[in-house]
């Protein structure tokens, strides 16, 4: 048991490295900063505009926060393409063969979308807040930082589970991508609160990423108590475990389906 923890701790450690290689050939600092992130600032200082037209200092910080908060499961969601690469390129038959289950290389492949994802939304939220009046309460607005890294592990593991589908269907990689961020942004609390749905869809969002992160989220720089805000975080926790343990058994599915039938080739 040691032994296969210690194989799968050193496989999923080399592809992260092997993942992060490749995003630093896809950006530089520079690209980055002045590419994605000015995307990234404008699209969230876009949906703020609409609570100051309203003239809402409630809604601004609403929308704010939330839209900050949703470029951490966009760059989540990202795994879908970024997972259909390694068929692209001919390694997918080799990834395969790891001894591991699959989802373990494929998760650290295109872990550095969270690291990333993260690291856009905290910016977005600490740099457009005082721009926009929202006060943040200091230091304890750090704390953010964590809960976004939560958000954004529940929106990986549900994206990686689409991704092993997608595998199979790689024409709907950017769909599938497209799909689970409009959805998310629609009706799990991004926009309007999951309240403004009917019941019928805030219970299907529960069990979706997000619903309960960004709201502890928004209970944290609210000043709410800790154990409200804990809650939120384990409910989130939970909704990743079960997206994740999806993504096992769709990894394996493949795995083992590719390996009888012969449909992991070495190229697309």
């Amino acid at each position: 048991m040691i032994t296969r923890i210690n194989v799968a701790g050193r496989i999923l450690r080399h592809a992260v490295a092997s993942g992060f290689a490749d995003y630093s050939v896809m950006y530089t600092p520079l690209t980055w900063t002045f590419g994605w992130m000015a995307r990234v600032l404008c699209q969230v200082a876009f949906f703020a505009l609409i609570g100051r037209l309203l003239g809402s200092d409630e809604v601004t910080r609403y929308l704010l926060v939330g839209n900050a908060v949703m470029f951490v499961v966009i760059e989540a969601c990202f795994v879908n393409a970024s997972t259909t690469w390694e068929r692209r390129a001919g390694t997918l038959p080799l990834l395969v063969a790891a001894p591991v289950n699959p989802l373990t290389v494929f998760f650290g492949r295109s872990l550095f979308w969270l690291v990333t994802g993260t690291t856009s939304s905290s910016l977005a939220l600490f740099i457009l807040a005082p721009v926009f009046g929202v006060n943040l309460s200091w230091p304890s607005a750090l704390l953010a930082v964590p809960l976004i890294l939560v958000v954004g592990f529940s929106a990986y593991c549900c994206a990686i589970m689409f991704a092993g589908i997608v595998l199979r269907f790689m024409h709907l990689r950017n769909v599938v991508g497209n799909v689970i961020n409009l959805s998310v942004m629609a009706f799990c609390g991004v926009q309007v609160p999951r309240q403004f749905w009917p019941e019928a869809v805030q219970w299907i969002t529960a069990f979706l990423p997000v619903s309960h992160g960004l709201q502890a989220i928004r209970d944290l720089l609210d000043g709410a108590a800790a154990s409200t805000i804990l809650a939120g975080v384990a409910l989130e926790l939970a909704v990743a475990g079960g997206w994740l343990v999806l993504a096992a058994l769709t990894f394996r599915h493949l795995a083992e389906g590719g390996r009888k039938n012969g449909s992991i080739e070495f190229a697309d």
